[in-house]
């Protein structure tokens, strides 16, 4: 009350009372003198000298560093190295280049800024991926840890970067449109090609040699990347049963793994489209190297615009790039290109469902990254909504697998390889990108590994009166 009274009465209100009230809950004239007065302070309080900073963020860390037993360390901007646990020689850590990043954290202290912060390069994680911060990060949970902190301290250690000034950085986002999610609103190339056209050259860097950008599957644990994506490929292959001489269509064919794989190998008449140039020439290339160019055919094409009729159709990864406003219409563009009892195997990542619809599609700071930095336009649905979407688009539901644990070890592999090859991919797209990457396919790892996300393959069939003609058990599948 004493501080509403005192800005309403333009006294000079700083530090702890003005933070720590919230304008949104007066009433418009008194929020609109609280603004006006916080804008005074700021044009007349000189800025935060950089020692002030400094200092405020070396007691934060080390009161941070007080409650964890983290095998870490921070280095802040002006080169001291703070040890988060009891382990000074600690080799992996987070490098704070400039007090600009805790400015901007403090001021939204999201998952998409961070992010932000890393691609800009005032933040760096030093000596691995987030896969070894995590590894490294100790037991303590990040609930149980802020129960211990002491948040006066943290309060008063953060106004230094509330109050700070914070430089622009350079863009490395999506700036395409992407509001609207339905058909009508979605330029699917544009979204399609700002994550595909980086470079074949730096997917190559951590993709396997028939540059699989899907799940691979582990006939073993210890298997190869190599290994488990040939057998991914076999294994899509059999499920739907591909018979020489059928008509086959792989939607988001990608670099041409499987519409090349299944007419070497099962002896079909391919069919695959991408809405990526730079996929479509290496499929291109790839089909006359290999002799394929009288079986295997690919276009730079929509889903909507594709015509002709299939036997069996696979869409591996393809979904997540729909929306989920457009599912309706991508199911039935299917049902449409199939024959009767023709078979489609939709190979996708999917969410948990929660307790309504409204609730599951509610976005949050990690989603807001993603769709932001690699996946724009992208959305995920839960199991249960894919299913009902394909039954009532007059489907069969035949068998459902989940891979979840098959994809966090892919993931890792990826983050892996491409932290391995870091020099040549960032000369390939620079160092901004690099470090997005990195930090993306780590995140998808552990997002598998601790069942944050999920993926499964769905084998339906379109419906229609009588058998199904397949065989009773699904042992041929595991041959």
């Amino acid at each position: 009350m004493r501080t509403a009274l005192a800005a309403k009465n333009n006294q000079n209100v700083v530090g702890g009372h003005v933070f720590a009230f919230n304008p949104w809950r007066c009433s418009p004239s008194r929020r609109d003198v609280l603004k006006a007065h916080r804008s005074f302070i700021r044009k007349a309080k000189p800025a935060v000298q950089p020692d002030k900073r400094l200092k405020a963020a070396q007691t934060l860390i080390t009161h941070l560093a007080d409650h964890l037993d983290a095998d870490l360390y921070v280095r802040l901007w002006d080169g001291e190295k703070i040890p988060l646990g009891t382990r000074p020689e600690s080799t992996v850590g987070v490098a704070i280049h400039t007090p600009t990043a805790l400015t901007r954290l403090a001021r939204r202290p999201r998952f998409d800024t961070i992010v932000s912060c890393l691609a800009s390069g005032e933040i760096e994680i030093e000596g691995g991926t987030l896969l070894d911060l995590a590894a490294k990060r100790g037991e303590m949970q990040t609930k149980k840890l802020f129960k211990r902190l002491n948040k006066a301290l943290l309060i008063k250690s953060a106004l230094p970067f509330v109050f700070g000034s914070a430089q622009e950085t350079a863009r490395h986002d999506f700036t395409g449109k992407i509001a609207d999610k339905k058909e009508a609103g979605r330029d699917d190339k544009a979204l399609v090609q700002f994550h595909y056209d980086l470079s074949n050259h730096f997917y190559g860097l951590f993709l396997d040699p028939e540059m699989q950008y899907s799940c691979a599957y582990y006939p073993r644990w210890d298997a190869s990347l190599e290994e488990a994506q040939k057998a991914k490929l076999d294994m899509i292959c059999r499920k739907l049963r591909l018979q020489k001489g059928e008509k086959f269509l792989d939607i988001g064919c990608g670099w041409g793994g499987l519409v090349c794989h299944a007419a070497q190998h099962y002896g079909v008449e391919a069919y695959g489209v991408t809405l990526s140039q730079a996929q479509l020439d290496f499929t291109k290339a790839k089909i006359e190297r290999l002799g394929l160019a009288d079986r295997v055919h690919v276009e730079l094409r929509d889903f909507r615009d594709i015509s002709g009729t299939f036997d069996k159709i696979a869409s591996i990864g393809m979904f997540e790039h729909v929306g989920i406003d457009n599912h309706q219409a991508y199911f039935q563009k299917m049902h449409d290109l199939l024959k009767p009892r023709g078979l489609l195997l939709n190979h996708a990542i999917a969410r948990p469902a929660k307790r309504d619809d409204k609730s599951f599609r509610k976005q949050n700071s990690q989603y807001r990254a993603i769709t932001t930095y690699i996946f724009p336009g992208g959305e995920l649905d839960h199991i249960g909504m894919s299913l009902a979407n394909l039954e009532r688009n007059r489907f069969e539901v035949l068998d459902v697998e989940a891979w979840r644990e098959h994809y966090a070890r892919t993931c890792r592999l990826w983050c892996e390889r491409l932290y391995a090859h870091r020099d040549a991919a960032a000369a390939e797209v620079g160092d901004a990108k690099l470090r997005i990457w990195l930090l993306y396919l780590a995140g998808c790892a552990l997002a598998f590994e601790r069942g944050a996300v999920g993926i499964f393959q769905t084998l339906v069939s379109k419906k229609s009166k009588g058998s199904a003609g397949l065989p009773p058990t699904r042992a041929d599948w595991y041959e």
